[in-house]
């Protein structure tokens, strides 16, 4: 998992007012690691105003992220879990678990995200990470 998620690219029980707050909370993260610059934590925000909650992409989960290239350094993901849901205006609603990447091209990430999406297919294991406390409960979910 290590290869994909790092420990301390996860947070858990963040507190976001809103779904801005949220994506704000797990592009920090990236952008704490130097993987991303300040700016891509805007430029994804921008896409979700311009093209609605595309990145909801199942019941309680966002998968936040913008055009490849535009702000990032080097490919990375981080992780959030909600101590309370955000609404993003999608029928997912509400998220409780914001995943965030920046990919400096359209295809080197996809191993990646292909992964999440294999550890991520059931929504119990999402409502598991929501419930998690710890980043190493997360990563056992993960795991498992």
């Amino acid at each position: 998992m290590e290869e994909i998620l790092q420990k301390d690219h996860i947070r858990v029980k963040e507190t976001a007012a809103t779904w801005e707050d949220a994506i704000r909370s797990a592009g920090n993260i990236l952008a704490e690691a130097g993987s991303i610059e300040p700016e891509y934590i805007d430029y994804m925000i921008e896409s979700l105003e311009e093209y609605g909650p595309y990145v909801v992409i199942a019941p309680m989960l966002a998968i936040a992220h913008a055009a490849p290239g535009r702000g990032v350094i080097r490919n990375d993901l981080s992780l959030i879990t909600l101590s309370s849901p955000v609404k993003f205006g999608s029928e997912n609603d509400p998220v409780f678990v914001v995943l965030c990447f920046g990919c400096i091209d359209p295809t080197s990430h996809i191993h990646r995200l292909t992964k999440i999406a294999e550890l991520l297919s059931k929504e119990s294991r999402i409502s598991a990470l929501a419930d998690a406390d710890t980043a190493d409960e997360i990563i056992n979910i993960l795991n498992s």
